[in-house]
């Protein structure tokens, strides 16, 4: 009896691990990938971006990547009467369209998870900082307007990447910080 519970705990477990494994853009393009792009609606479990998320406008990422193949990122947000600005670098994993981001304080996994390279992108963000990790999911678009059938393709992506719909924040255009 107990070697048919422990097979059956395995079993549960791969399965639970092969449902955690976030995937990826096949023949993932990065020349095609560059340029700016707009955060039109994101979610996340990160307790900051919940706080703010009623409050945030779409920002502009920009996209490049050096000759090593790694991501570089240049996020510029609105928030309240100035334009932030973070610049990321991610490292090229083994696979295509996968990136990793390592500083002292954090960890960052980053998926390009589905692009047709000239109106959208959707791209998955597990961050670790501390013993609590995050989840993110962000829509990108080449420019501001976002289809209403792109927005319920990202929609019904948010739960199989064990997020909530509470957690969804659509950003209002914005023309600043350009």
């Amino acid at each position: 009896m107990t070697a048919v519970l422990n097979s059956l705990a395995l079993a549960l477990l791969s399965l639970l691990r092969a449902g955690a494994e976030v995937p990826v853009q096949p023949g993932f393009n990065a020349e095609k990938f560059a340029g700016t792009w707009h955060v039109a609606a994101a979610a996340s479990n990160c307790s900051v971006f919940l706080k703010m998320k009623d409050g945030m406008k779409s920002s502009i990422t920009t996209i490049s990547f050096t000759p090593e193949g790694d991501l570089a990122m240049k996020l510029v947000w609105p928030w309240l009467d100035r334009c932030q600005k973070f610049e990321l670098l991610f490292q090229r994993s083994g696979q295509a369209g996968h990136y990793m981001g390592t500083s002292a304080q954090e960890k960052r996994d980053l998926h390009v998870m589905e692009t047709d390279y000239s109106r959208y992108a959707i791209v998955h963000e597990l961050q670790q900082r501390g013993q609590e990790p995050t989840t993110a999911l962000q829509l990108l678009t080449r420019e501001q307007d976002v289809s209403p059938q792109l927005l319920q393709k990202f929609e019904e992506l948010i739960p199989t990447m064990g997020l909530t719909k509470d957690m969804l924040a659509i950003l209002p255009k914005s023309g600043e910080c350009q």
